[in-house]
């Protein structure tokens, strides 16, 4: 906790779109899996996008396919979330995390990834 920290969260009618950001430090970081989380109220931390270290594999849970895209500079040590066209149940705190390792494909496992960000709310009106 405390090694990620998420920016770019706010309100949005429906429709509209945000992107976040996630500043992680180059020092300790390199060759992890970057994911985005979610957590909706009231309900649990949910899997939405992971990249790999040189980006070259992305993947995404299937409600935000087609209008989410996750992408990384790490010249500039950030992590990034596009989102898109999007719906009141993307509502949610969004949290970035890191793994060294990961248990399976797709990497949706919250339990692999050490490092955590605070989490940025994002809350989509309709």
């Amino acid at each position: 906790q405390g090694q990620l920290v998420e920016s770019g969260g706010g309100m949005v009618q429906a429709g509209g779109s945000l992107t976040l950001s996630c500043a992680y430090p180059e020092r300790s970081f390199g060759n992890v899996m970057q994911a985005w989380f979610r957590q909706p109220p009231g309900k649990e931390r949910e899997f939405v996008a992971a990249i790999t270290w040189k980006g070259g594999s992305t993947w995404y849970t299937n409600s935000v396919k087609g209008r989410t895209t996750i992408s990384r500079n790490n010249a500039k040590n950030t992590l990034y979330l596009q989102m898109n066209s999007l719906k009141p149940e993307d509502t949610a705190v969004y949290y970035c995390a890191a793994a060294t390792i990961v248990s399976r494909s797709p990497p949706d496992n919250p339990d692999d990834y050490e490092y955590w960000g605070q989490g940025t709310q994002v809350t989509v009106s309709s």
